[in-house]
């Protein structure tokens, strides 16, 4: 397929003269580019409709008297489906397919992706829209791409130049400035069975605040805590990160509560391809939110964009009347509730840097134009072998409004076994944006007090 944008062998590399664009290309956003840099305008055929500012709000999506934290109604539980992919007629939709998509109509009988309309719901606040178009003209990565400078409050480079510019745009779009919620995470057996374990988690993310500077940052992106609320033999742990905005300063700082021992200790390995936590190793460090922490270890390359059908709109995995039961089955979850559209995303392959190690040799990210969020991941063995595939199924949370995962998945073809993380429909309800934080509360010295045995 021919790709949107062109790209010389120079811009496929990360390079210390990348970062901030011109005024006149900065002048495109809000014109022909939507105000996050995505293409205004639909495709040639008007499978994909124009972008016409997405849901802005409750009201938007057709229902003004939503309240967070409350699960979030359907805006599109009308529309009927366009047509369904199988491993039969996979073909005829090859081109549009990702790798990982085309593994699992193959690897499973019953898979399938049921496609409907597609519906350019992203939005964020004229806030940091206008933050973005600041940070076009700005932000510049640090000289090896392990970081930046130059932006605060919104996208830091809407006008993208090479891979990592894409990375660190789902690294740090907006998803509110601090947030709780409740979820629930499984790494289902190949026989169907499977364990639920329940987290509290919350996150204040710094270069959101009103007013912040970037001398003020003390360079932290984001403050983030993981507690381990069920089953009871795991309850009470707690994961504390405060994640630095320039890596190649100082890597991610982490601390844990172990209940078991009382005890708060340093935590240097909560990245890269360590172990989630309780994830029966179903996933590395740097999965989770599809991808985060410092991309040191890989070789970025933009390949362009593609029209690609991807995970989108995805409110039928976060109602409340959903059971978890109904959702999860062996091999992967009901594709029946699942939702795809066809969209257009950035591409952006990663590789192994020579003299490093992790588990995957390379990933493939498929980017999604309206908001930055990783969409779909192809995870890649040491021989070069598919291994995983992530998909983030999003929806807009057009309280705020954000576009952003209700669900991930890492689905494993090696074994059989996937990890759904951030379950929502059976908890108390959706993420409360009305949580009130700052850095006080997220100290190593107040971790002991938050576990719960």
């Amino acid at each position: 397929m021919k790709t949107l944008i062109r790209l010389s062998a120079g811009l496929l590399c990360a390079a210390t003269a990348w970062g901030a664009v011109s005024p006149q290309d900065a002048a495109r956003l809000g014109a022909e580019l939507t105000p996050l840099g995505g293409e205004r305008a639909g495709n040639a055929d008007g499978s994909i409709p124009a972008w016409n500012g997405g849901l802005k709000s409750p009201g938007d999506a057709g229902f003004p008297n939503y309240h967070s934290p409350d699960h979030y109604p359907d805006p599109y539980a009308s529309d009927k489906p366009l047509f369904t992919i199988t491993a039969a007629n996979m073909a005829e939709y090859a081109a549009k397919l990702t790798e990982g998509h085309k593994a699992l109509l193959k690897a499973y009988a019953d898979y399938k992706m049921v496609v409907y309309p597609t519906h350019r719901s992203g939005a964020s606040p004229e806030s940091v829209y206008e933050a973005t178009k600041r940070n076009a003209t700005t932000a510049r990565l640090v000289p090896d791409g392990n970081g930046f400078t130059g932006a605060l409050g919104g996208t830091p480079f809407p006008i993208p130049q090479n891979g990592l510019e894409v990375i660190w745009n789902h690294i740090t779009r907006y998803r509110g400035l601090a947030a709780a919620l409740q979820i629930g995470q499984t790494a289902v057996t190949a026989g169907g069975s499977y364990t639920l374990v329940n987290f509290k988690e919350e996150f204040y993310f710094l270069i959101y605040e009103p007013g912040m500077t970037e001398q003020n940052l003390n360079n932290i992106l984001l403050f983030f805590t993981q507690e381990t609320t069920a089953p009871a033999r795991l309850a009470g742990e707690v994961l504390l990160v405060q994640e630095t905005l320039d890596q190649a300063k100082e890597s991610r700082r982490a601390w844990v509560y172990n209940p078991g021992q009382r005890r708060v200790r340093r935590a240097p390995n909560v990245a890269f391809d360590n172990p989630g936590t309780n994830s029966d190793n179903q996933r590395t460090a740097d999965q989770l939110d599809m991808f985060n922490g410092s991309p040191q270890r890989y070789d970025w390359k933009l390949l362009g964009k593609r029209e690609i059908y991807v995970p989108y709109n995805a409110y039928r995995l976060q109602d409340g009347k959903l059971k978890y039961a109904e959702l999860l089955h062996k091999n992967h979850i009901n594709q029946d509730l699942a939702r795809y559209e066809l969209h257009r995303v950035w591409v952006v392959d990663s590789t192994l840097k020579p003299g490093v190690s992790h588990l995957y040799s390379r990933r493939t990210f498929y980017v999604d134009e309206d908001s930055w969020q990783i969409l779909a991941v192809d995870c890649y063995d040491s021989r070069g072998q598919l291994y995983r595939v992530q998909e983030g199924h999003a929806m807009n949370y057009y309280n705020l409004p954000s576009l952003w995962d209700s669900l991930e998945l890492v689905m494993d073809l090696s074994n059989g076994r996937y990890l759904a993380l951030g379950l929502q429909s059976e908890e108390r309800g959706s993420y409360d944006f009305n949580v009130k934080r700052t850095a006080a509360d997220y100290q190593p010295s107040l971790l002991e007090r938050r576990g719960i045995r």
